[in-house]
């Protein structure tokens, strides 16, 4: 499927997922301190021109390490702060972050693939519609979030198992920027 036939345009939302999207992730840890988030190489120009082509850009992401006792909501709210920082500094800018400080199967599971983030940003923004949107994710689980409300989806590839496939599947956050670029 060609990006130009979603016919993307500046009134469209990019939702994208954090560790492993923006941030290089660290497989059985998480990021708990600034000192823990490096971004991914080329994501800082990458975000700068996604500013350009959407609307409202928003990183959603499940942060169980809270739920753990690994890390505050302090913590988490520092690192987003320092992400955000970054990327207005570079030129590029994050709507605002959503995340789950829950475990796992709680009762009430904010996590992806459930849409309770997606719900939220709506209820925040009303003028997101879903059916224009992208989300771009590493992992089945943000993918399968991005199409629960029916919007496009991005597959970033990493070593992660894929059992879900995604509209198109990219090597980086750049390449997608570049291709969308190219397109609109």
């Amino acid at each position: 499927m060609s990006i130009k036939n979603w016919g993307v345009d500046h009134t469209w939302s990019l939702f994208l997922d954090r560790d492993g999207v923006i941030n290089e992730r660290i497989f059985g840890g998480y990021i708990t301190t600034v000192d823990d988030f490096k971004f991914i190489p080329g994501v800082l120009n990458a975000i700068k021109k996604l500013t350009n082509c959407f609307h409202l850009t928003f990183v959603v992401t499940n942060q169980q390490g809270i739920a753990k006792g690994l890390m505050t909501e302090r913590n988490l709210l520092e690192i987003h702060a320092y992400m955000c920082n970054q990327i207005l500094q570079k030129g590029g800018r994050i709507t605002k972050c959503y995340f789950a400080p829950n475990l796992k199967n709680a009762d009430s599971d904010m996590r992806k693939p459930n849409p309770v983030m997606a719900e939220l940003a709506r209820m925040e923004y009303p003028e997101i519609d879903f059916k224009r949107c992208v989300m771009i994710g590493d992992t089945d689980s943000d993918i399968l979030f991005g199409k629960n409300v029916g919007m496009k989806t991005v597959r970033i590839k990493t070593k992660e198992p894929i059992s879900v496939n995604a509209d198109i599947t990219v090597s980086s956050l750049e390449e997608f920027a570049n291709l969308l670029s190219h397109e609109i």
